[in-house]
């Protein structure tokens, strides 16, 4: 391969997909938009919408600086409105976004508030809601008073203070009947004092204005022992029900006190029994509820009579149930996080529902759980249909897999975090599998030749395989590899397919107890489907080969060598024999040494026979197979290597390190072509994709970052620019020959080409023969720059500021200047002034790079360069006064020395006149007089 072609598979540059998986959900309180678009979850003290079907960031809230307590969502605008309440107790408004942006991007616009209340309560506010015409807001805070406030206006209409603890739940009852003129308008409120009261929002007494602060409610709802986290109340208002953490929901009929519904006692001479709100229904639901709901009549459920009243819970035990609410029956249960089995959860960790949110446009339940997982659940197949991690915790090690043999590009991706399950993300949906088995920590992943078969090493000290269901969306367990004394750090399975087609023949695992073990992967079939229970490998070699722990391993393409890397600083080669009987063992053939800190990452080249390794001491080095030497030292880190990885047929390294960089690297000349930048924190992960045209970083700032190869694109779009600054300039050339030069002038401006337009300026003014009456010498200049629109005006003056400041191009300047004053009005020019600023966001260059990319340090300054540069030149934000205190000091300047000049040219014509016939030249004639006599 010659020099250019090689030239020509190099890449250039990578850009990150906004398709990344990132935090978004941290624990908090969570809404979905009446559409089921939008997804509005809580990252302390910021709030994320997320497009639901796509899984892309829409827009952010940065709040005030403190946590967001609560939520709730408004349809009284268009678009709808997020209201939020803060740990200071302000409640802001946002307005959201109407549609989703064309172009995603990694960064989504921050929202700006409408309004604000500060103050809104004294003590901080727990819960809020808006009443379902969209008029009201309830919030209540943890000394107990609930406000309702007009949304429209911003003000109190109402304050309750009957509550003896904090307000735990709120709900307001508008019944909606038929026909019928509303009658009630009623709030239902819950407490930690276990009671639920209802309060007439009708009643005059309630309001702020005129009424009294101690308001009784209209109705006291006793039945709980403890918190109340839920209420809920069917559309004709006949129905409530309650829910708390004293594992009982109870079901209320809020009508049994109308006369309709009154029974008359016997002998009472037809007197009305008023018995107030009556419990109907007591459902003892196993569990602490920590919400629930009810769902529209016309919802079918799987297993449920129709036209039945149903509502849902959620609680501690992780599971979301739905129950028939008159009968106090059971219909249908939805298993929380897919892929956990129950009893293998430990006491310590929380999976318990916090929230349950019903989708009516796709008859969905989402159940919120404690550890930041979101699950859809079908309503109609009471099974989970979509899941999402809100919050991955740092994360250690990505892999990408293939879920049938025939993918042509990668379906899934494996992610390692600070847990004992494994993740499994799809690459198309981002909906996720979790894999459970392991006893604690998963520190790594490796996986077979055909991406099938996933390798993860653990901290319980044991190493599991993992092959793809008969189904293709998760993984199951095939083989548990036990032997280990201490936490599995690295795993290696063998890279080349036995004769059958079957992957991982026998796999390395390297521990902390300083040994590195070969386990026998023959037993297993190639046919998984036929495994019921996992295989116990046995392991044929062990040997103690390092005197620290043991960061990283490699296998050679060809199965023959074996490479680790240590804390002991040392990178070293095992040759590896290996029957297909079963029989294999492995030795040492060499060690490298150069590193001055651990070794963190190694990796074999797929082309030739070199190892590279990266380290604690930010360097990445290569060793030759052959004699262990040191081939090449890269150095450009400004901290731990941590992963690395080859490219180009290996012609290129990709590394990640705890600088938070992603680095793109060129062999031959020892240069880092790229930077790639779009991580907080240390980059622990690396994979590259089959094709090489997907990079994924990963680290402890919980976001995996896929990064797309854009060389071809940048490439084109480098020569579409190249084309267009060729045929500008022709085109510019052109106008002056033609002496067009209104064309040529507005061509220059648009371009950003001062130096073009000085020298048109300057060959124009200089011309010979200046047009009568014009002030430039040229008429057409005159009326170009008279009819200059605003924007081109500003470029202009700006040119004009930066030509002043050179004695050189002064004289131009000048004449310029004293053409836009002469042809320009003074309000002329302040109106291009005010015009430019309103639009300054839009005119000015962008400081940061959209699709999160940096460049090299030599990059990273001509980047600087070219940005300033543009800034001076081009409409960036600047008032009246930027301009004259750029222009007068230099004028100023200018005209001192045109009047020194003058004063100094008076002597030189009284030197000249000296000489021509003054008191000099007659000094020489009497002296030439006495040489003749």
């Amino acid at each position: 391969m010659n020099g250019s072609s090689s030239r020509k598979t190099l890449k250039t540059s990578f850009r990150a997909s906004p398709r990344s998986i990132r935090p978004i959900y941290t624990g908090g309180p969570v809404l979905l938009s009446k559409d089921g678009q939008w997804l509005i979850s809580t990252m302390g003290e910021e709030v994320l919408v997320t497009e639901v079907k796509t899984g892309l960031p829409i827009a952010r809230v940065r709040g005030d600086s403190t946590p967001i307590s609560s939520l709730a969502l408004s349809y009284h605008t268009e678009p709808p409105t997020l209201i939020t309440a803060h740990m200071s107790m302000t409640i802001r408004y946002y307005p959201l976004p109407e549609f989703a942006p064309l172009v995603p991007s990694t960064k989504p616009p921050l929202l700006s508030y409408t309004r604000a209340l500060p103050r809104a309560h004294s003590a901080p506010i727990l819960v809020s809601t808006v009443s379902p015409d969209s008029t009201l807001l309830a919030t209540g805070s943890s000394d107990g008073i609930v406000k309702v406030w007009d949304l429209a206006g911003g003000y109190v209409t109402h304050m309750f203070r009957g509550h003896g603890g904090p307000v735990s739940s709120l709900r307001f009852n508008f019944p909606d009947i038929a026909g019928e003129e509303r009658r009630r308008m009623e709030l239902l409120t819950g407490s930690t004092d276990s009671r639920v009261r209802l309060y007439d929002l009708r009643d005059a007494s309630a309001r702020v204005v005129g009424g009294g602060n101690a308001v009784k409610p209209k109705a006291v709802l006793e039945g709980h022992v403890s918190v109340v986290r839920g209420i809920d109340v069917t559309p004709d208002g006949r129905w409530a029900v309650t829910g708390g953490r004293d594992k009982v929901v109870l079901v209320w009929d809020l009508l049994s006190d109308d006369v309709s519904s009154q029974s008359t006692k016997k002998g009472g001479k037809g007197k009305a029994a008023a018995t107030g709100p009556k419990l109907v229904q007591t459902i003892i639901a196993g569990e602490q509820i920590e919400s629930l709901g009810l769902l529209p009549k016309d919802e079918r459920v799987s297993g449920s009579e129709p036209g039945r009243l149903l509502c849902f819970t959620g609680g501690d035990k992780g599971a979301v149930r739905i129950w028939d609410a008159l009968k106090g029956k059971e219909v249908g249960v939805m298993h929380g996080v897919e892929g956990v089995d129950e009893a293998e959860v430990d006491e310590d960790e929380q999976r318990g529902v916090v929230n349950v949110l019903y989708d009516i446009t796709s008859s969905t339940l989402l159940s919120i759980h404690a550890d930041q997982n979101i699950v859809f659940h079908s309503l109609s197949t009471l099974q989970p249909s979509r899941q999402i991690v809100g919050f991955n915790d740092e994360i250690v090690d990505v892999a990408y897999l293939n879920s049938t043999p025939s993918s042509s590009s990668h379906t899934h991706l494996a992610v390692a975090t600070n847990s004992n399950l494994v993740r499994i993300y799809s690459t198309s949906t981002f909906d996720v599998r979790l894999l459970s088995g392991h006893k604690d920590m998963v520190l790594c992943l490796d996986k077979s030749p055909d991406n099938r078969w996933l390798v993860t090493g653990s901290k319980d000290h044991t190493a599991r395989v993992w092959a793809p269901t008969v189904e293709g969306d998760t993984w199951r367990c095939i083989a548990i590899c036990e032997g280990h004394a201490e936490s599995i750090g690295a795993v290696a399975l063998s890279r080349k397919l036995d004769d059958k087609g079957k992957a991982g023949r026998f796999l390395f695992t390297a521990s902390q107890d300083r040994t590195i073990k070969m386990w026998d992967l023959t037993s297993l079939p190639l046919d998984t489907s036929t495994i019921s229970e996992p295989i116990r490998p046995r392991s044929i070699s062990t040997l103690r080969v390092h005197e620290k722990d043991i960061n990283s391993l490699d296998l050679a393409p060809n199965d023959k060598f074996l490479a680790s890397g240590s804390q002991d600083k040392l990178v070293k080669i095992f040759q590896v024999d290996f029957d297909p009987s079963g029989t294999g063992a492995f030795k040492s053939m060499g060690t490298c040494k150069g590193h001055r800190r651990g070794v963190w990452s190694v990796k074999f080249s797929r082309t030739d026979r070199i190892v590279a390794s990266g380290a604690a001491d930010r360097t990445v080095r290569l060793w030759s197979l052959d004699d262990f030497s040191c081939l090449k030292t890269f150095e450009g880190h400004t901290n731990s290597v941590l992963r690395v990885d080859f490219l180009s047929h290996g012609m290129q390294l990709v590394t990640s390190a705890s600088d938070g960089l992603v680095k793109l690297w060129n062999i031959k000349d020892e240069e880092c072509v790229k930077t790639l930048d779009n991580h907080e924190d240390k980059i622990w992960a690396l994979a590259v994709s089959s094709d090489e045209k997907t990079i994924v970083s990963a680290g402890a700032d919980s976001v995996a970052t896929f990064w797309e190869d854009s060389t071809e694109v940048e490439q084109a779009e480098k020569n579409e620019a190249l084309v267009k600054a060729v045929q500008s300039e022709q085109d510019f050339t052109n106008y002056v020959a033609l002496k067009d030069y209104r064309r040529a002038i507005l061509l220059a401006l648009s371009m950003s080409q001062p130096g073009r337009l000085l020298h048109l300026f300057s060959t124009v003014i200089q011309s010979p023969t200046p047009a009568p009456g014009s002030i430039t010498v040229s008429t057409e200049i005159d009326e170009v720059l008279r009819t200059l629109s605003g924007l081109d005006l500003i470029r202009l003056l700006k040119f004009v500021r930066d030509w002043n400041v050179s004695a050189r191009t002064s004289p131009v300047a000048q004449v310029i200047l004293n053409a836009i004053l002469r042809l320009r009005s003074a309000e002329e020019i302040l109106n291009a002034f005010d015009s430019v600023g309103k639009v300054s966001k839009i005119a000015q260059p962008d400081e940061e790079d959209e699709d999160g990319e940096e460049r090299t340090d030599a990059e990273k300054d001509k980047e600087t360069e070219r940005k300033n540069k543009r800034q001076k030149s081009i409409a960036a934000p600047i008032s009246i006064k930027d301009l004259l205190e750029g222009l007068i000091p230099y004028s100023e300047r200018h005209f001192t020395r045109v009047d020194k000049l003058v004063q100094e040219s008076y002597m030189l014509d009284y030197v000249l006149g000296e000489m021509d016939g003054g008191l000099f030249g007659g000094e020489v004639m009497e002296l030439d007089g006495d040489k003749e006599r």
